[in-house]
């Protein structure tokens, strides 16, 4: 016994070091196990309640079991989400997906850019290099602190008009851009279509045109002055997942029509306003833009399906809203009447402030009837908002007062009837989910920084770090 106990010690040691030096193997693939095509996709603002709350929301009503989502299928990991310490714990958009873009933590507002403000490449940046096309499909405007951080370099997100000329400025980088924009790159000052179309860029400024995008030509696209419409409210409610299929289709088909050797390609997806949503605690909103996004990956199962060289890999940048399922101590969350709404409560609002609020009116906006109190709450918003203190609000949210108060009461009930709660008009630091599938999805499991994400990537991209 005495000589055994040593003997299995070390034993258990040896086999703990080939583990870990197995792991690190696994993490730094050989060249012909990386994926051909990588797609980054990210749900902003998409914390771990906002994925549950959507299965319930897409339920089936008429089963007793609730059934999966996208999401649930190809849960993998978390991942923290905190910025560079001197912003603290909670992150903006900018320096989370500087984050996940590089792999180096800054501070929030950067673009593409560390502490000193210097420089930092990106993973779509590395991809370009290697040969493959690369593209970015976003809801809000493309220059925007997301696609920017992928894209550019600016010490602040807010910086839209330098940002935009930069994407012409300093060299093109991707060879599909989709979203919206015109106001930042339709200027008096200067016109960057113009610059892209000299560039030999094909460019289309309504959906339609995605069904004849050409394949031999890089493609812009923008439809909308800066973010595009609410999915309730646009043309096309899952406009991101059309978005998605044509660029998908028009990289496949641009690498095989321009290049002589087809290296695949790398994409950046993001549903940018399931986070304006939360901003707004507007809960209808929320689901809208989540069913958009799940369409999206039930489109890339599909394309994965059929091009089995394909990652994707799916996160969000941090969470936002402090959106709870449940609220007031009631073990409740009914999304029934959330499944009814055809519009946001923007538009309500809006279509509220022409008309007499009646239960005629209201039952149309809504796509069901108020309650008798619902309707008295929305008359008295609409007859005391001149009186209400919210003036700054008003400037801030840039719509009228009267809009701004109806669209707060619309959304405080939509909150009421489905018991969903909020804690913040702002972002939370609580790490958000991770989902992959595809060739060498397994690298994502587990818990991991947002900055390993963009590790992981760059090693399958075949940087050494």
């Amino acid at each position: 016994m005495k000589h055994f106990l040593p003997i299995l010690l070390l034993s258990l040691s040896t086999a703990s070091c080939v583990s870990t030096e197995t792991s690190k193997q696994e993490i730094i693939p050989k060249k012909n196990t990386a994926p051909k095509n990588i797609i980054m996709v990210i749900g902003d603002g998409m914390g771990p309640a906002y994925t549950s709350a959507y299965r319930y929301f897409s339920d089936n009503p008429n089963t007793e079991m609730v059934e999966k989502t996208v999401f649930d299928r190809h849960l993998i990991g978390l991942s923290s989400t905190y910025p560079a310490a001197i912003s603290g714990v909670v992150t903006d958009s900018a320096a989370s997906a500087t984050a996940l873009a590089t792999g180096i933590k800054s501070y929030n507002g950067a673009i593409g850019v560390d502490v000193n403000k210097k420089s930092v490449q990106s993973v779509l940046e590395w991809a370009k290099l290697q040969g493959k096309a690369t593209g970015v499909i976003v809801t809000s405007q493309i220059n925007h602190a997301t696609p920017a951080s992928y894209l550019t370099h600016n010490e602040n997100r807010k910086n839209y008009n330098a940002i935009a000329d930069s994407y012409i400025d300093d060299g093109i980088k991707a060879d599909l851009y989709l979203g919206g924009g015109w106001q930042y790159f339709i200027r008096e000052d200067r016109n960057i279509v113009d610059d892209f179309k000299q560039a030999g860029f094909h460019y289309l400024d309504n959906y339609q045109g995605l069904s004849k995008l050409p394949n031999n030509k890089p493609v812009l696209g923008l439809f909308a002055n800066a973010g595009l419409p609410a999915a309730l409210d646009d043309t096309n409610k899952h406009r991101l997942s059309a978005m998605t299929k044509a660029g998908v289709h028009h990289l496949v088909d641009y690498q095989n029509n321009t290049t002589a050797e087809n290296q695949g390609f790398f994409l950046l997806v993001e549903a940018s306003q399931i986070d304006w949503a939360g901003h707004n605690n507007d809960i209808s909103g929320a689901m809208a833009e989540m069913d958009d996004l799940a369409k999206t990956l039930e489109y890339l199962e599909h394309f994965v399906e059929h091009h089995p060289d394909t990652l994707v890999i799916v996160t969000a940048d941090h969470s936002t809203g402090g959106f709870t399922i449940g609220t007031k101590g009631k073990y409740l969350w009914q999304p029934d009447k959330l499944r009814s709404m055809k519009h946001s409560p923007t538009y309500i609002a809006k279509e509220l402030v022409k008309n007499k609020i009646t239960p005629a009116i209201t039952a149309t906006l809504f796509n069901f009837e108020l309650s008798n109190d619902d309707i008295a709450l929305l008359i008295h918003s609409k007859n005391t908002a001149i009186l209400n203190n919210i003036t700054e609000i008003k400037k801030i949210q840039s719509t009228s007062t009267l809009e701004f108060s109806l669209a707060l009461t619309i959304k405080q009930i939509m909150n009421k009837y489905s018991y969903t709660g909020w804690t913040s008009g702002g972002h939370t630091a609580i790490d958000v989910p991770v989902f992959a599938f595809g060739k060498r999805s397994e690298l994502f499991g587990g818990y991991q920084d947002n900055t390993d994400i963009a590790k992981k990537i760059f090693s399958l991209l075949g940087k050494k770090l």
